[in-house]
C-alpha cells in the first residue's frame, strides 16, 4: 500500500489561505507518490467531491499514516486529530486573540479562546508542531512544543496569471490612484486605520484617489458597520466595500491597485503581502505581530501609527520613481521563498524526520 499524508481543517473556504495551502500540498505530495486527501468539519459547496466530512477519517486511519492538521481555531477537530493512531503534525497558522471580537462576535471570541486551549492540550501528544511563520513557531515553544520548524506558506501565484475582468477595468482603470486592502474584514485587521490613512492622503495629498477593500465580512456586519459609519464621518470618496469576490474578480483588483496597504495589528502569516510583491504593486504595512517576517525586508515598514505621516509617504511611494523602484527591487528580492518548489522540499524534509522523532514532547 502507498504511503498516505492526509490533511485535516476545521474549515475550508473558498479563496481562503489556509484551504489554498490544503489544497496545494495535497497535489504537491501527489506529485511525489503519496496518497493524499483533505478532510474538513465545514467546508464551501464549491469542494463537494474534493472535500470529506473530516468524521470519515477514521476509515482512512492507520498507524503507518502521517496526519497533517492545519490549526487555527477551536473546533470538535481537534479531539479528532488526538484520538486517531496516525503520526500527528500540526501546521498552526496562529489564533487571533479572542479580546480583538469581543464588541462584535460572541462565537468567535469564544472559538478563539478555546483554540488556545486546544493548542496546549495538544503538547505532548504530536510528533512535530509546525508554524508557517518563525512567529508562529515561537508561539508553539512558549507553549510547551519541543518538536518545531517553520514551514513557510504555500503561495499559488498562479492564479494571478488571469486578465482582469472587462467591466471591473472599464470601471475602475480610469486615471484614479487605487489604494488596496485585501483581507477577511475582522477587528484585528484594523481596517479602520487604513480607511483613516486613505482619508488624509485623498484630502492633503491626491484627491483622484479611491481605496477598495476586498475581503468576506459575513459574521462581521457589526465590524463592517463600524467601518461604514467612520467612512461617512470622515468623509472620503469612493471607498468600495466588495465583500467576498471569486479569484478572477480578486486578480483584477489586484491588478488595477497603485499601492496595497496594511495596517493590521495581528497576522501569523499575511498572504497579501507576497502576492502584491509579485504582482510589483508597493507595500506599505504596519510592523505588528509575523508582518516583518513575511515582508521579509521587502516593502516598506511602518512603526507608528501616525496616519499623517503614513498618508505622505503613500504619496511619495507613488510620486517618486526612484523610490519606488528600489521598493519594487526589495519585494522581488523578498519574494523568492515564497515559491512552491522551496516549500514543497522542506515539507518533505520534515516528513523524512518524522520517522526520527519521537512522541512526548
Amino acid at each position: 500500500m502507498a504511503a498516505c499524508i492526509h490533511q485535516l481543517l476545521t474549515f475550508y473556504s473558498y479563496g481562503d489561505a489556509i484551504g489554498n495551502e490544503a489544497l496545494e500540498i495535497r497535489d504537491f505530495l501527489r506529485t511525489q507518490g503519496y496518497e493524499s486527501e483533505i478532510f474538513s468539519y465545514l467546508y464551501h459547496p464549491k469542494y463537494v467531491g474534493q472535500i470529506i466530512d473530516y468524521r470519515e477519517y477514521d476509515r482512512f486511519s492507520n498507524e503507518k499514516n502521517i496526519l497533517i492538521f492545519h490549526f487555527s481555531i477551536g473546533s470538535p477537530v481537534t479531539e479528532k486529530f488526538l484520538q486517531v493512531p496516525d503520526k500527528k503534525l500540526i501546521i498552526y497558522h496562529n489564533i487571533t486573540p479572542h479580546h480583538f471580537f469581543l464588541d462584535y462576535h460572541r462565537v468567535l471570541t469564544q472559538d478563539c479562546y478555546q483554540g488556545r486551549v486546544e493548542l496546549k492540550s495538544m503538547v505532548g501528544k504530536i510528533d512535530l508542531a509546525l508554524g508557517d511563520s518563525g512567529y508562529n513557531e515561537q508561539e508553539l515553544k512558549d507553549v510547551g512544543f519541543a518538536n518545531t520548524g517553520v514551514l513557510p506558506l504555500v503561495m499559488n501565484f498562479n492564479k494571478f496569471e488571469k486578465p482582469v475582468v472587462p467591466v471591473l477595468k472599464e470601471i475602475f482603470a480610469d486615471g484614479k490612484t487605487n489604494i488596496l486592502f485585501v483581507g477577511r474584514i475582522i477587528p484585528s485587521k484594523k481596517v479602520e486605520d487604513v480607511i483613516k490613512s486613505f482619508h488624509l492622503y485623498q484630502k492633503h495629498f491626491n484627491g483622484n484617489s479611491r481605496l477598495f477593500i476586498v475581503g468576506e465580512y459575513r459574521g462581521l456586519e457589526r465590524y463592517l458597520c463600524a467601518l461604514q459609519d467612520l467612512t461617512l464621518k470622515l468623509g472620503p470618496k469612493n471607498v468600495h466595500f466588495t465583500g467576498h469576490i471569486p479569484d478572477e474578480e480578486l486578480v483584477s483588483y489586484f491588478k488595477l491597485s497603485h499601492l496595497y496597504l496594511h495596517m493590521s495589528e495581528h497576522e501569523g502569516f499575511c498572504a497579501p503581502l507576497p502576492e502584491s510583491f509579485y504582482l510589483n504593486i508597493p507595500v506599505i504595512a504596519f510592523n505588528a505581530s509575523a508582518v516583518k517576517e513575511t515582508m521579509n525586508n521587502g516593502g516598506l515598514l511602518v512603526n507608528r501609527k501616525d496616519f499623517m505621516s503614513i498618508a505622505a509617504l503613500m504619496d511619495r511611494v507613488l510620486t517618486d520613481r526612484s523610490l519606488k523602484e528600489q521598493i519594487l527591487a526589495s519585494q522581488q528580492n523578498a519574494l523568492q521563498k515564497y515559491y512552491q518548489n522551496n516549500t514543497g522540499k522542506i515539507l518533505l524534509e520534515y516528513i523524512g524526520k518524522l520517522k526520527t522523532l519521537s512522541r512526548g514532547q
